[in-house]
């Protein structure tokens, strides 16, 4: 990133970090803009130091030296490559930049765009068995980098393979029609049954990035896709719960639903004004479930709400993220929940997060 551009984003960073009043247990401060920067510049020097030979970008990693099977890549590897792809690029990299972050990110698009990475139906969730979790960032990763590969070879690569993905998807949806409360969602698997809203989130922002970006995206899906949203909402509590009927809320399903709803242009409905107004009235807590998951939608969506909203979750966001972040520049899981993914996944999510102070990618644009 420029110099000047570096200095523009540090205005602004400071601008919106206000200091605000801590939960009970912390002692209020307030962080600069520089401690903001700071902390994602040494978030993108973790990710790199976790690449492999192969690209891919996995816990163990050391400059690129480890290599593996490259007919077996490791559990969840293509997807926590895309994570950090997405974390890199959420503050302010690009693959054809000509640093380390730019030759990195072309490494690890590479190593995801194999075509062995991908099955002849368009599945990314089988070879790293990350199912439909993965399939979903997989494609969400795709479609923010349409236009933005290190030539034009990998652009068409990028397009082709984020097409077919989306057509998976696309089809995997079907798979719920006559499902009753189920239909328009997405579970685990492309033929599964059920729906729940942690995975359809993922399909339903795949599909509207893709679709900002001139792929082939049939309307009645995404439509499909929000009444599903909308069946999980829980009027009483005025949030969205994990499954169709308002089931089981936590914060990271009431931040899921109000993000997913806003990038579908759904600003005003009363679900999002009310799931914005609940999550005001409740600060992340690092040992809740789905820590960094939850607070990656909560950021995201209560920045696209603005006001009151945007400016109480970006100081708690920043102020939660910057206090538990590791020497190394990592962040660590927290909670049994998330320890399968390891630093790659908390790190690379802790970065999009904070990247509602630079709103960079393309699906968080309003």
């Amino acid at each position: 990133m420029n110099r000047p551009l570096r200095k523009i984003l540090a205005a602004a960073i400071g601008f919106a970090l206000s200091p605000l009043a801590n939960a009970a247990d912390d002692p209020p401060k307030t962080f600069s803009a520089e401690d903001v920067q700071e902390a994602c510049d040494r978030a993108g020097k973790y990710l790199l130091s976790q690449q492999w030979g192969s690209g891919c970008i996995q816990g163990g990693g050391d400059r690129g030296k480890r290599k593996h099977d490259e007919r077996r890549p490791p559990r969840h590897s293509v997807t926590m490559s895309s994570l950090a792809v997405m974390g890199l690029a959420a503050i302010g990299h690009t693959p054809s930049d000509p640093t380390d972050e730019g030759k990195a990110m072309r490494a690890a698009l590479d190593f995801v765009l194999r075509p062995q990475h991908q099955d002849d139906e368009g599945y990314f969730g089988r070879i790293d068995n990350s199912r439909m979790y993965g399939h979903g960032i997989i494609t969400l990763m795709l479609a923010e980098m349409l236009g933005m590969g290190a030539d034009e070879e990998m652009d068409r690569t990028i397009r082709d393979r984020c097409q077919k993905a989306i057509n998976l998807i696309v089809r995997s949806q079907k798979a719920r029609e006559g499902r009753g409360s189920n239909k328009g969602g997405w579970r685990y698997e492309p033929d599964s049954s059920d729906s729940d809203l942690s995975v359809t989130v993922w399909q339903l922002m795949a599909l509207r990035a893709a679709k900002n970006g001139g792929l082939e995206v049939p309307k009645k899906v995404i439509d499909d896709a929000i009444g599903y949203v909308r069946r999980t909402f829980n009027k009483r509590e005025g949030a969205f719960g994990y499954t169709a009927g308002g089931g089981h809320i936590l914060f990271s399903t009431a931040a899921e639903g109000l993000l997913s709803m806003q990038v579908c242009g759904e600003y005003d409905a009363d679900e999002v004004i009310k799931a914005a107004d609940y999550l005001l009235k409740r600060d992340p807590q690092k040992e809740s479930q789905w820590f960094y998951y939850g607070l990656y939608y909560y950021a995201q969506g209560m920045a696209q709400r603005g006001g009151e909203h945007a400016s109480t979750a970006k100081q708690s966001t920043s102020r939660t993220l910057l206090k538990l972040q590791d020497k190394d520049g990592s962040w660590r899981p927290r909670g049994g929940n998330e320890h399968e993914g390891g630093k790659i996944y908390a790190t690379s999510m802790a970065l999009l997060s904070l990247s509602i102070h630079h709103n960079f990618l393309p699906i968080y644009q309003r």
